[in-house]
């Protein structure tokens, strides 16, 4: 089995910056791609960005050019880089690994709230 643990979220206002990171309990480097999903209450889970083993990445379009992913495998961590936040943006933030080897499978972390108010 393969463990995600979501840390770095909290409380911050409108325009704030803050970086999420997502520790997995195994080397990320077979991990085809990894991402964040958010989910706000009363809506969907929805995507808000994605990186591959390849280092190509995916965003949002509500969150492009706010938000940055990016990955350390030396550290099996991956990260989202948070700025300009809005009210928007408050929701659980969930980490997703999905692994295409030897069968596909997603895994999922236990998630971190991030509320934006002023």
């Amino acid at each position: 089995q393969l463990q995600l643990v979501e840390s770095g979220g909290g409380l911050v206002q409108p325009g704030g910056s803050l970086r999420l990171s997502c520790a997995a309990s195994r080397s990320i480097f077979s991990i085809n791609a990894m991402g964040w999903y958010r989910q706000a209450p009363g809506k969907q889970r929805e995507l808000v960005a994605a990186i591959t083993n390849g280092g190509s990445t995916n965003y949002a379009a509500s969150v492009e050019g706010r938000f940055t992913i990016s990955r350390d495998n030396a550290k099996n961590t991956v990260y989202l880089q948070m700025n300009s936040l809005k009210s928007e943006d408050t929701a659980v933030y969930y980490c997703n690994a999905h692994v295409v080897v030897p069968i596909p499978k997603n895994y999922w972390g236990q998630g971190t709230q991030v509320t934006v108010s002023s």
